[in-house]
């Protein structure tokens, strides 16, 4: 048996020997790429102090373990759900997954998330509290390599329009009424803006009028796993696919993206001479790749005709 296998196996148990209450409106999506990684996420949810009342996994890879973890998931009574989803992108994942949900609420991370005990416990809370709002939380680092986004603030704070730098929302962590996603749309699955969805997405909501509010109780730890060539290649993917989602809403006449694209790059250059000055190469290599990756990127968002899918 594998260590992923043995780690599993006394998730199961553990889970076994204390059934938890549910949050009878709450759903879970967590898109995958096929990865046992994901054992770690379903695993830390099982032994949460509430259960959520389905548990939706969106695997984009052949993995036909992970189809039996999720059936292993409902011989615990705890309903579960593996969709097989053909085609790359994570807001091609999602967004299967988010038109499978029927309960009030739905609540999303990634593969490599880790949740905290509470976490959907106080979603529970903070959802029913405020249904009309967009919630997300704390992204901690974890793991062995550099985590590329980290959120650690430990204030509440609203978020009612857009910012000029970015919008707070982690994609990891972050939950919402369904009737949201009827009002706002889902995730733009556009392959040119493979690595912005998120940040697209709070863009839309927050122009909708619905707040976005930054919960520090929500909290998650990402676990690092890229090694720093697949980072460097990421932060050049992000670069491009963040000019797509400016040039998408320039296209729409949306003056208020012009100066935002311009903040963007003073702040790109900016870490780009800091990287080089201080000889962190990363944040150097980050920086480079915003200069030079946000215009193509406008440019490409610009032409494309694709539109956010609505929800049914």
């Amino acid at each position: 048996m594998s260590d992923v296998e043995t780690f599993w196996a006394d998730g199961l148990l553990s889970a076994r020997r204390r059934r938890r209450p549910t949050a009878c409106e709450l759903t879970i999506v967590i898109p995958t790429l096929g990865r046992e990684i994901v054992a770690h996420c379903l695993v830390a949810i099982l032994g949460g102090t509430v259960w959520p009342a389905r548990i939706i996994v969106v695997d984009q890879g052949a993995s036909v373990q992970i189809a039996g973890w999720v059936k292993e998931l409902r011989g615990l009574g705890l309903e579960s759900h593996h969709e097989r989803c053909t085609g790359r992108g994570r807001a091609l994942g999602l967004n299967a997954g988010l038109k499978l949900v029927t309960t009030r609420f739905v609540v999303i991370t990634d593969d490599d998330c880790i949740p905290d005990a509470h976490w959907i416990e106080f979603y529970e809370a903070h959802l029913n509290r405020q249904p009309q709002a967009v919630f997300t939380g704390r992204v901690e680092a974890a793991g062995e390599e550099r985590v590329i986004s980290t959120v650690s603030g430990t204030e509440v704070s609203v978020a009612r329009k857009p910012g000029l730098s970015f919008d707070r929302l982690s994609g990891g962590n972050c939950g919402m009424a369904v009737d949201v996603l009827r009002k706002v749309g889902l995730f733009d699955d556009d392959p040119c803006m493979r690595f912005a969805e998120d940040g697209e997405w709070a863009y839309r909501v927050l122009r909708a009028g619905i707040p976005i509010v930054y919960a520090p109780d929500l909290v998650v730890a990402h676990v690092g796993w890229r090694e720093l060539e697949e980072r460097l290649t990421q932060y050049r993917g992000y670069a491009r696919s963040h000019g797509a989602f400016f040039g998408k809403h320039l296209k729409r006449g949306d003056l208020f993206i012009l100066l935002r694209a311009g903040v963007h790059f003073a702040r790109a250059l900016r870490r780009w001479q800091r990287g080089t000055l201080t000889g962190d190469a990363e944040l150097a290599a980050n920086g480079l790749s915003y200069a030079t990756q946000l215009v193509p990127g406008i440019i490409a968002g610009m032409k494309s005709r694709v539109q956010p899918p609505s929800l049914p």
